[in-house]
Formats: structure tokens, sequence, C-alpha cells
């Protein structure tokens, strides 16, 4: 799924580079049959919040002359405090988006890793024949994805759309399928 002209999900099913390698089983124990990287959408660029802010600061300045010259001085430095609560607000929400989540699945493993916006990652490994995808069909909006296996769970996407993780999840069980299989 496309958003702004970005790629939303990374989603590159690939296959291992050296196909030659067999194991004992006849799979290629290098395959890799699911490989998506999960990120908060922002909508907004570096560049659009610097014309953002500019703008906003412009109309404070405009606005906050205006009421300076009536005497009203008190409200150029309400609307200044304004101007840093905005920009603070969206440092946080630029902060915030350098959480992520990975998801592999080779004949191994499934491999979720997800980092905060702090840079702290966290791991699950799953034997990928017991892991369970869960989500609600149709997907609502208190719908999570979550994965399964032996009494272990994991809760991917929380901060994508409902019928992102809808996505993913169908992508994951195709996956899934798919290296149950044998194919890559």
């Amino acid at each position: 799924m496309k958003r702004g002209g970005r790629e939303l999900l990374d989603l590159i099913p690939r296959a291992c580079d050296n196909v030659n390698a067999m194991s004992e089983n006849g799979r290629n124990p290098g395959a890799v049959y699911f490989d998506a990287v999960l990120r908060p959408h922002r909508s907004l660029t570096p560049f659009g919040f610097r014309v953002l802010m500019g703008m906003t600061a412009l109309l404070s300045l405009a606005v906050g002359s205006f009421f300076f010259a009536i005497g009203a001085w008190p409200i150029p430095g309400f609307l200044g405090l304004d101007i840093l609560l905005l920009y603070g607000a969206f440092r946080a929400s630029y902060r915030a988006a350098r959480a992520y989540e990975t998801v592999r699945l080779t004949d191994a493993e499934l491999d979720v890793e997800k980092v905060d916006a702090k840079g702290r990652g966290r791991n699950w490994r799953f034997e990928p024949y017991w892991v369970r995808v869960h989500m609600d069909e149709p997907p609502r909006l208190d719908s999570e994805l979550t994965l399964t296996s032996h009494g272990r769970q994991v809760v991917l996407g929380g901060f994508l759309t409902p019928q992102e993780r809808l996505e993913v999840a169908q992508a994951l069980r195709g996956a899934l399928f798919r290296q149950r299989r044998g194919a890559v």
C-alpha cells in the first residue's frame, strides 16, 4: 500500500543468494520467505515542518505586533509560547517516528525485532511451524495483529491502521504457508 507516494511497508519476500546450498531436508537453509520493516507513518516532511513553523511564526508575529501596538503587550508572549509548544510537539512526534519493527521469516525461524524511539530493541524468535497469526477480519479500530506460539505472543504494528495490519497479517500468513510447503 502506498501513502503519499512512498511505500508504507517494505515487504520484501526474497530468496537466498546462494540457491545451490541445500540442507539435508532438501530446503535452502538461508531462504527468506518474508522480510518486512514496519514504520510509523509521518505525513509531514522535514521541509513541510519548516514551512509550517515559518508560516506560524510569521502569522504570530503579525498578530502579536498588532496586539502590542494597541497596548495588549502580554499577548505576543503567549503567541511565542504557542510556537514553542507546537515546535516541541512536532519534535516529539519526529522522535517517536524513529521506532520500527522488523519481521523476518526463514526456514529456521520467525524473527521479530521491535526498536523503540530511543533505539532500545527487543527480539522474539519463534519456530515457524508453530506460529499462528491472529487478526480480526474485517479489521476494527481496536484489532491487533498478534503472533502466538507455545504460550508466547507479540503484538505487531500497533502504529498501523487496521487495514494496514490486515495486509501485513495476510502477507505473513501467505509466507508461512509457502515456508511450510518448502516453496521459496
